[in-house]
């Protein structure tokens, strides 16, 4: 999936220097191939890719994760 997400990024950018750098007729179109293809695909690949073994609930405010968080400064203080 790395290897997937990689290649998106690079064919991504690819095509938004190519659009910037060639004077071809459709260098608009590739920018915004590529910028698409940035934000619809190698974003919602990489954040499901680095979330996907985790758990959500670890990561929110409830009462229970701050109360750890309290206790665990407390141990610093003493």
């Amino acid at each position: 999936m790395k290897y997937i997400i990689w290649f998106f990024f690079i064919a991504s950018l690819t095509s938004v220097i190519c659009g910037y750098t060639l004077g071809v007729p459709y260098s608009q179109k590739l920018i915004g191939f590529g910028v698409l293809g940035f934000f619809f695909i190698v974003i919602p690949l990489f954040s499901w890719y680095s979330w996907k073994d985790k758990n959500p609930k670890d990561y929110m405010l409830t009462k229970e994760n701050l109360d750890k968080m309290r206790e665990r400064e407390n141990r610093k203080k003493n």
